[in-house]
């Protein structure tokens, strides 16, 4: 026999294999699925096994004669080398069965790489920058991009606009990723996010860890072409953790973020860097001109010089100017712009502090943060603080360090040329001697720790205008001090620990605003104090005063003496009080000059009323602007009374009584029910303590007179989001039945032993997350309807002691 080479060998077990996995990729791509890297690669390489075996078979037939039937040396050579080829693709195809051993062949795509972002109609100011951050991204090799700016400059603005820009790009980017991140950095939640974009999130998914997670996140991205836009990072942001492949320079891959701080850039390994600045003049009218309308510009011939002025006080902040130019958008009085001008550019001394408050709340300047707090937007905080920096005048200097952890105040050189200074939320604990600080107008020192001060400490200080004292505790002598501020305009002691005014207060002439709320301890403010502040316009005394009254204060007895000397006050507008009698409240109804004030005020006290069995809740609904009702230590008071049936009710919906009532507080009193706190729509926080008598909150006895017509459209609590019991012997019912509790977020309950059902069912508040505190013996006796309500709010027990 000659040196014969046969070679015989069966694919079909093989190709069928492949062919199995091509089918797969091909029914998941007819469902919009993304076939993965690896099989795109694995096909590739079948593709060309596919094309090698047939003309090796070919090659092989046409030489058949050749190779097979010659006995030559060189036919020996030429069939082993054709055999040494088919043995190679053999291994091939063996090797490709192998790597076919897929568990996914694709993942899911969205629908939409891109998500579009809603932008403003027009957009204004922002191409010139959006250019070259597009060029830098679509042409640079650049990975990481930084956009910073101060707040309200419109960085967002313009990453709304790079997002949307890849609606239109031919970059074909696998996903684009939009995140905000909060300030408090929540890792998790920024990974849940960009797994619910990329089509990971499965029944699986919340079973894994938060590193497991990331390894799913990186095995899925690692071979794509993404774009994360980060809205607002006010820290490092570790992209590796949680499970993002970090773009290099050269990668396809794309992270765009926007950060207040220009070192954030650093932090965040940013290429290229750009700083979104404040529009200029042109750009910033447009903008200003397109928020107030031109019909409105063109309504007076002297609107637009006007105008201009306006838009020139934003300083060319997009925010200043959005927010500005809508609350002028209805102003047609030439007036109304003169007004505005003058609010931009003088201090807010010179207007009311009430109004001024309710308009910035109007205008989202302000936000809402409970009954008697608002607060501002660390934007607007910041967009205030830098229109001040770069529209000082010459006599006007500003000192900021506000809850920056001072221990003491600043060193003196520092006081001589400043106009404002706040030093709220800190340390301090000591005044030192008087700091020569001769053009000081403002004076923020709340919030500290004040145990030591010099009586001089304000000698220096005789422009002083605004003092801010509150929430600190205060030496008794160092009161004494501020009556040489004769310049004073507005002085808030509240909730501060003094125990009592210095009659040498009566020297602040010139006082407008004198805030003495929730000042527990004081017992003692003397005669002809008050009545000597002529100028007094806003006076607070809600809950001022401790039960112990020396008989020289005005706040002593039935507190006749106080609206005694109120009447001699005839610029007086704002008005909250602490009153210690009925009659007293019925003087100040009785009086003209106080009649009105009183009808606005926002708080009212009725304490340690002697003698007070009964109360007209009609005389309380009169107050129509009414929001804070205390009423505590009045022992006699047995009932509040309305007549129920004979349309008692319907007469104080109709007038819209007690609409504006956010807080009522009652305690100390001999009341069975106060069924009329149904009538109470936006009331928010309810606390009642040590009412012995207390059976009912809302009777429901008083409940059945009501006429079925009066209780249309009337959801008791609809908007309550606190309510705190304790002390209440005898109570068993806060309402007769199940409410939905939409706004409740907090219930307490301590030494209410016969209170062992709540008006809850299974769907009660849970939108909020209600917390119920209270003892875990309470909670043991609470009697349910169904297991399943018990169950809905075994998680929201918090045990709490009072």
């Amino acid at each position: 026999m000659g040196n014969a080479c046969s070679v015989s060998f069966s694919c079909d077990d093989t190709i069928s294999h492949c062919l199995d996995c091509i089918i797969r990729v091909l029914v998941a791509e007819q469902r919009q699925w993304r076939r993965l890297q690896q099989v795109q690669g694995w096909l590739s390489r079948v593709q060309d096994v596919e094309k090698e075996v047939p003309r090796l078979l070919a090659e092989i037939i046409g030489k058949e004669e050749e190779i097979l039937g010659g006995f030559c040396s060189g036919n020996s050579i030429e069939r082993h080398k054709y055999g040494k080829r088919v043995v190679e693709s053999l291994k091939n195809v063996q090797s490709l069965r192998k790597e076919g051993d897929f568990k996914d062949v694709a993942q899911t795509v969205p629908e939409n790489p891109v998500d579009e972002r809603p932008l403003p109609p027009a957009v204004v100011g922002f191409q010139s920058t959006l250019d070259r951050v597009w060029r830098c991204l679509t042409e640079e090799p650049v990975g990481i991009v930084g956009l910073h700016g101060m707040g309200g400059v419109g960085k967002t603005t313009l990453l709304t606009q790079i997002n949307n820009s890849f609606l239109h790009t031919s970059n074909n980017f696998d996903f684009v990723i939009w995140e905000v991140v909060s300030r408090d950095l929540q890792l998790e939640k920024m990974q849940e996010s960009i797994a619910k974009k990329i089509g990971l999130c499965n029944e699986s998914w919340d079973s894994k860890s938060f590193h497991e997670k990331a390894q799913e996140i990186f095995k899925t991205m690692r071979n794509t072409k993404f774009v994360l836009l980060l809205d607002g990072i006010w820290e490092l942001v570790d992209l590796a953790r949680l499970g993002l492949p970090v773009p290099s320079r050269t990668s396809e891959s794309k992270v765009v973020f926007t950060t207040r701080e220009f070192e954030l850039c650093g932090q965040m390994d940013a290429h290229k860097s750009f700083k979104v600045e404040c529009l200029g003049y042109e750009d910033a009218w447009r903008l200003f001109e397109e928020k107030v309308g031109r019909n409105i510009l063109d309504s007076h011939p002297d609107i637009p010089e006007l105008a201009e002025t306006v838009a020139r006080e934003c300083g060319g902040l997009p925010l200043a100017l959005i927010t500005v130019g809508r609350a002028m958008a209805s102003m047609k009085a030439p007036r109304e712009w003169e007004h505005a001008i003058d609010v931009l550019r003088s201090s807010a001394s010179k207007f009311s502090g009430y109004s001024l408050i309710r308009s910035l709340l109007h205008a989202c300047l302000l936000e809402e943060e409970d009954d008697n707090h608002v607060k501002m937007h660390d934007v607007v905080r910041d967009m205030a603080l830098w229109i001040a920096s770069t529209t000082e005048k010459q006599d006007e200097r500003y000192l900021v360090l506000a809850g920056v952890v001072l221990t003491e105040t600043p060193r003196s050189e520092l006081w001589q040329e400043v106009t404002r200074m706040s030093l709220m939320q800190n340390k301090i604990w000591r005044l030192p001697e008087s700091p020569a600080s001769p053009h000081l107008l403002t004076l923020f020192l709340s919030s500290n720790y004040i145990s030591m001060a010099n009586e001089e400490f304000f000698q220096s200080m005789a422009s002083l205008r605004v003092l801010k004292l509150s929430h600190t505790f205060l030496p008794r002598h160092f009161l004494v001090g501020i009556s040489n501020l004769f310049s004073l305009q507005n002085l808030d002691l509240s909730e501060t620990g003094i125990e009592g005014l210095p009659l040498e207060l009566r020297y602040l002439v010139n006082l407008k605003c004198l805030n003495l709320e929730y000042t527990h301890r004081i017992s003692k403010i003397p005669g002809q104090l008050i009545s000597n502040l002529k100028m007094l316009e806003a006076l607070r005394m809600f809950i001022c005063g401790s039960s112990k009254q020396k008989s020289s204060s005005v706040l002593f007895g039935d507190s006749f003496v106080l609206v005694k000397e109120l009447l001699g006050l005839k610029h007086l507008n704002v008005l909250t009080i602490t009153l210690r009698s009925f009659a007293a409240l019925q003087r100040l109804l009785a009086s003209p000059s106080l009649q009105s004030i009183l009808s606005n005020t926002p708080s009212l006290s009725l304490t340690n009323c002697p003698s007070l069995s009964s109360l007209s809740v009609f005389t309380l609904a009169s107050l129509r602007h009414l929001e804070a009702l205390d009423m505590t230590s009045c022992k006699d008071l047995e009932e509040m009374e309305i007549d129920y049936a004979g349309g008692g009710v319907k007469r104080i919906r109709e007038t819209h009584g007690f609409f504006s009532l956010r807080k009522v507080l009652i305690g100390g009193s001999k009341l069975r029910h106060v069924t009329w706190l149904i009538l109470a729509p936006n009331l928010k926080h309810i606390e009642m303590y040590n009412c012995g008598y207390l059976e009912e909150i809302i009777s429901l006895e008083k409940l059945g007179e009501i006429p079925s017509e009066d209780m249309q459209n009337l959801i008791p609590f609809g908007r309550l989001e606190c309510l705190r019991l304790y002390g209440l012997d005898k109570l068993r019912s806060i309402y007769p039945r199940a409410l939905p509790f939409p706004h409740l977020k907090e219930l307490k309950v301590d030494l209410c032993p016969e209170l062992k059902k709540l008006p809850f069912d299974c769907t009660s508040g849970l939108e909020r997350k209600l917390i119920i505190k209270g003892h875990e013996w309470w909670w043991n006796n609470l009697q349910w309807d169904d297991q399943a309500t018990q169950n809905a709010f075994l998680p929201s027990l918090k045990t709490w002691y009072f």
